[in-house]
């Protein structure tokens, strides 16, 4: 009877002991050879095209490491699903990248909605994620200890782009932002940038549609505003089909686009017709003639065929901290010590200053500003 008894109480205790972290072994993922690392990210349609960029330039970093003898000897591979950015999906490919492929860290996230709902993932494996895109600063709040991002934030982005504006005597600012959570963060946070800066409020705000399927009603009511200067938390397409019916309706404000913009792409849509469009970067000028690490980036690129470009920089510049935390982490890696080493790092990289010391989210401070030239080139 005792043993029946204690058969049914360990069958009963199997499902809870699967949901707890002891299910997961702390090295899982790694072995004498390799280190699995699993990503989760919008891959597909108009809005994977950002993250095959970033992950070609990821892609050349981890090959260089893995040419010189990867990390302690160990080559990193990495898996990569894509969620479509549905946070419903994400979190089944979080789960899928740990039970199936047996990953042991995750890199190159993307998206609010889906990060903030991988978290409990997150926290139950202990698997830490580390090197993402284009995110809410709430989300990182949300995944603090869980998640450690390489960008600057988007309120340092607001507050940098109203700072250089109201050095050049921009009060009229009016945004135009993405109808979601992230969206409304972002135009709070520059409300509250044009406030601190004298100002009452912005002269205006329309939110858009991802597919842009409200696009020309947000141009008029924007353009009615009158302002001088049209801040946009953009993506995709609408970003040009707005900046040209604005023109069409009599507007002919400054553009400045968020890091979210690829003025790239927009500069194509709008050819010789583009004008005024300006954007901030949280990645160091991938051009740069003076930084070793932008050089060594663009030798690479060029060899595997790369376009070179933020985006794909952005991946290399994530990826290289990825690789100094994986060495932080030590010869013989667990979970725990990658958070301890992450959590170590203070060094610098393409001229650009990490820090994930005092427990610190986010690892740079870094954001300048960069003119798109019709051609589709950046100026700083």
């Amino acid at each position: 009877m005792t043993s029946r008894r204690q058969l049914l109480h360990t069958a009963l205790a199997l499902p809870w002991i699967a949901r707890t972290p002891m299910a997961y072994a702390a090295d899982a993922g790694v072995t004498d050879r390799e280190i699995v690392l699993g990503q989760s990210a919008v891959l597909s349609g108009p809005l994977g095209a950002a993250l095959k960029a970033f992950n070609a330039g990821a892609r050349l970093a981890f090959d260089a490491t893995n040419a010189s003898g990867g990390v302690y000897g160990r080559r990193l591979r990495l898996v990569s699903l894509d969620d479509e950015l549905k946070p419903a999906r994400a979190v089944d490919n979080y789960k899928t990248l740990l039970a199936q492929h047996g990953v042991f860290a995750f890199f190159g996230g993307v998206g609010s909605g889906t990060i903030a709902a991988a978290v409990p993932v997150l926290r139950e494996s202990n698997a830490p994620l580390i090197g993402n895109y284009a995110l809410s600063d709430a989300t990182r709040d949300k995944a603090l200890n869980a998640a450690y991002f390489v960008r600057a934030t988007y309120r340092r982005e607001a507050e940098k782009l109203v700072q250089h504006l109201s050095t050049l005597g921009m009060t009229r600012i009016a945004v135009a932002h993405l109808a979601n959570p992230g969206g409304d963060e972002v135009l709070a946070q520059v409300r509250q940038a044009v406030q601190s800066h004298g100002q009452a409020d912005v002269a205006g705000s329309a939110a858009i549609q991802n597919d842009g399927s409200n696009v020309a009603d947000a141009a008029r009511a924007l353009a009615s505003t009158q302002a001088q200067v049209v801040i946009m938390f953009l993506s995709g397409p609408p970003i040009a089909r707005l900046m040209q019916t604005m023109w069409d309706n009599g507007a002919s404000p400054q553009f400045y686009g968020m890091s979210v913009v690829a003025g790239d792409l927009v500069a194509q849509a709008l050819g010789g017709r583009l004008r005024g469009l300006a954007t901030s970067q949280v990645m160091p000028y991938p051009w740069s003639e003076s930084d070793p690490t932008a050089r060594e980036y663009r030798s690479r690129s060029i060899a595997a065929h790369v376009p070179v470009g933020y985006a794909s920089f952005e991946g290399y510049v994530n990826a290289l901290v990825m690789i100094e935390a994986l060495r932080a982490a030590g010869r013989s890696p667990t979970r725990d010590s990658l958070h301890q080493g992450i959590r170590s790092l203070r060094f610098r990289v393409a001229g650009v200053d990490i820090d994930f010391t005092g427990r610190k989210h986010t690892g740079s401070q870094f954001v300048e500003l960069a003119h798109v030239t019709p051609d589709g080139r950046y100026r700083r």
